[in-house]
């Protein structure tokens, strides 16, 4: 027995035939076309359960033809999948009411099992105009598998107000993707506000985020609107919210609760209208067992959690990035620049500590420093051994996780041994190298406490004890009052 009728539509020869043999051996009815004029035809006369198509064909885009489908039979499901891997693509398939959006190449399996949960749980959508949206101004850019599914996750969180949380290192583009959720969002119209927690003063933040009243405190000189009401109608941004003071999470949560807040100074509840993304390159679950987090303030932050890679896991996407950057330098003054293979190849295999900030910063001052019109091997070869070199005492931003921090190190320290390997015992090495810093830190934050350092760091008190003993760190206890 028939599962149901699957249309598919791609002027792609094989993929019809792949296709309606992978969904005939799953127990579907296929019918193919090549266009899009054979598959409006079979919508009109009511045939099948579900839709697979791709955006472009030769008779029409079906990004046109997708509203028409939705206002004639709308809860007919339709798949798109496409071959121009951008986040317009993802964005546009959602807005226009697909069920799902797919990049090619697709997983056969993947695609089979969304045809089947189509035909399991049918949906309706509204279709909505969708503004033309311009590749060239895109936030994000690369066609890795783990873009793509950020591209995904940020078209199906652009047609609801859920609170988001983004983590990963510093610079793979959080803010990047908080502004995408706005742009593409249902609050688009409304302003997009960012607070940086790293950037403000402790003693300032519930001042920024809520306002003040005059005379609330000394220097208070006037009335002050918070974050929280120029964000009214739209969406705030709250980066590095494992900064954030105790007291402060205390009265986000209230507003995340209660949907209002007071400012500083008053007295009266002001109701709140605004999306909540939050981000951090911090793990924030770690700094709950610390006691530096509220465990309720992250499950109301993180309703919907959304990991961003570093670099090094998409070194796929490096060219594409590449050329983006050079195309903004070149439309801002600076001069066109043209990567070979080789200096690309190069570009790929570097462990981009900074990600993808920094990779904007090499093309950028490559653009802007070099007369040579193709940069070649030899010239990024240089330039990121004199890049290396100037960061030999990285700031905290610059330096990035810790794990950036050790791809860093390692990578200059398996460098400078050119082709050959370094010494025998790195990992014994790296892990005292480590634990030596970590313990005397922690030792100096509890004022010499063994005590108060072992349940700092997790560990045994017998356990810190002979590790203090085998590494002979110096333990200097606070004088007694």
């Amino acid at each position: 027995m028939s599962k149901g009728t699957v249309l598919v539509a791609d002027d792609d020869k094989a993929i019809r035939t792949v296709l309606t043999q992978a969904l005939g051996r799953a127990g579907f009815d296929v019918r193919a076309s090549s266009t899009a004029a054979s598959l409006w035809q079979w919508v009109s006369n009511g045939e099948g359960d579900v839709i697979v198509t791709d955006v472009m064909m030769p008779d029409q885009n079906a990004f046109d033809l997708i509203p028409r489908i939705k206002k004639l039979r709308p809860d007919l499901p339709i798949i798109v999948v496409s071959a121009k891997n951008t986040l317009a693509t993802a964005i546009t398939a959602a807005e226009k009411g697909a069920f799902e959006y797919l990049p090619k190449p697709f997983d056969l399996a993947e695609l089979t099992g969304l045809v089947q949960r189509a035909v399991d749980l049918p949906r309706q959508d509204a279709a909505r105009e969708v503004e033309e949206s311009d590749d060239d101004a895109l936030p994000l850019v690369g066609g890795s598998p783990a873009m793509q599914e950020i591209y995904r996750s940020v078209a199906r969180l652009t047609q609801n107000d859920l609170s988001v949380l983004i983590t990963g290192d510093s610079g793979t583009g959080k803010e990047l993707v908080a502004r995408a959720l706005h742009d593409y969002g249902r609050r688009k119209r409304g302003q997009f506000v960012a607070l940086n927690m790293a950037a403000i003063p402790r003693e300032l933040i519930e001042s920024e985020l809520f306002g003040h009243e005059k005379g609330a405190f000394t220097g208070a000189s006037q009335r002050m609107d918070g974050r929280f009401a120029q964000a009214e109608g739209g969406t705030l941004f709250l980066d590095e919210i494992g900064d954030m003071p105790m007291e402060t999470q205390t009265r986000l949560l209230r507003v995340l609760q209660e949907g209002e807040y007071t400012t500083i100074g008053g007295r009266q509840p002001i109701k709140t209208d605004a999306r909540i993304i939050a981000a951090t390159h911090q793990d924030l679950r770690q700094l709950i067992r610390q006691g530096l987090f509220r465990e309720d303030l992250y499950f109301r932050l993180n309703v919907v959690p959304l990991r961003l890679p570093p670099l090094r896991e998409r070194p796929e996407d490096v060219p594409d990035l590449v050329r983006h950057f050079v195309a903004m330098g070149t439309h801002e003054g600076l001069s066109s620049k043209t990567f070979d293979n080789d200096a690309m190849e190069v570009l790929r295999h570097y462990g981009w500590p900074g990600n993808v900030r920094e990779l904007e910063n090499v093309v950028r001052r490559i653009s802007a420093l070099y007369v040579e019109e193709v940069i070649t091997g030899d010239i990024m070869r240089m330039e990121l051994i004199e890049n290396q070199a100037e960061k030999t005492t990285p700031t905290v931003q610059e330096a990035g996780s810790l794990m950036d921090s050790l791809y860093f190190h390692l990578n200059n320290y398996f460098a400078g041994h050119g082709d050959g390997l370094p010494p025998i015992g790195l990992y014994e090495r790296v892990l005292r190298e480590v634990e030596t810093p970590l313990i005397e830190l922690s030792l100096q934050a509890t004022r010499g406490n063994q005590i108060k350092t072992a349940e700092l760091l997790g560990l045994n008190r017998n356990t810190l004890r002979k590790k203090i003993r085998d590494l002979e760190i110096d333990v200097v206890r606070a004088p007694k009052r």
